[in-house]
């Protein structure tokens, strides 16, 4: 198989949110996919299978299989789309592609002159009640929860960028919760900054997150007044992103890098 690790939203290696690529001709053994998202070790890998959309897309942490991968999505899109990847020469020369997920609907990746925008789904948020994921925090703050969306999904609003760099979170508990928790403020140097906890899904604190972004973005344009703003994942490889709203879409924006290009060996 070959496999492909794309560095997701950043223009420099080492940065970003890394990803596997594998390429596929047709579906295995779910038990196969899982055990090389196991091997990758990374927060995701994404699977592409061609079907009559442009290509079939599913996402493998270690541990599970999940329902929306933004930064995985834009990876994926890199490498179907890079003119510096080999592949590109194998999948046509279009500067967009379209995806078709089990439950997230079609995603579409357009190259553009910054890198590339993903279109997600938005999720919306309401104002609820989770003392236990909370009390995992440490902190005491109002919190939302997804009423939409492929993901379940909470965003927990602080003060300020220190508060969301300051977090510690209990994550034995967090592990306990099933959803991916999102912790905002306002960026001190772009409009929001956040930090995103799936310990529940394999991934104690994710680098760069696509799809949290799909809820922040919603989130964050109603309390800013406007459709497009910027981001920064403050997590310890951090990445930006440029969030703008269509509809009941949101466009991210970000470059890729590709750090690594080559085979998967499996037994015959």
């Amino acid at each position: 198989m070959k496999l492909y690790q794309v560095d997701a939203f950043t223009s420099s290696l080492f940065a970003g949110n890394p990803a596997a690529v594998v390429p596929l001709e047709r579906w295995p053994d779910d038990a196969l996919l899982q055990n090389i998202a196991m091997e990758n070790n990374l927060s995701e890998t994404a699977f592409l299978v061609p079907d009559e959309t442009g290509y079939a897309l599913r996402w493998f942490t270690p541990r599970v299989e999940v329902d929306l991968c933004g930064h995985a999505t834009l990876a994926a899109g890199h490498v179907l789309l890079d003119p510096d990847n080999r592949f590109r020469s194998e999948s046509g020369d279009s500067d967009s592609v379209t995806f078709r997920t089990r439950k997230a609907g079609l995603l579409e990746v357009r190259r553009v002159e910054s890198g590339y925008e993903l279109a997600l789904p938005i999720t919306k948020v309401e104002e609820g009640e989770y003392p236990s994921l909370l009390n995992a925090l440490h902190v005491s703050a109002p919190l939302f929860e997804s009423v939409s969306g492929a993901e379940q999904t909470t965003i927990v609003l602080l003060e300020n960028e220190a508060e969301v760099r300051a977090l510690e979170p209990d994550m034995r508990a967090l592990a306990k919760i099933d959803r991916m928790v999102i912790c905002t403020a306002p960026g001190d140097e772009t409009d929001i900054v956040s930090r995103v906890f799936v310990p529940a899904w394999g991934v104690p604190e994710d680098s760069v997150t696509g799809s949290a972004h799909a809820a922040l973005a919603p989130f964050w344009a109603q309390r800013l007044g406007r459709d497009t703003m910027s981001a920064f994942q403050a997590s310890a490889r951090g990445g930006h992103l440029h969030c703008r709203m269509d509809g009941e879409r949101v466009w991210l924006g970000g470059p890729c890098v590709t750090v690594v290009e080559g085979k998967f060996h499996l037994p015959e």
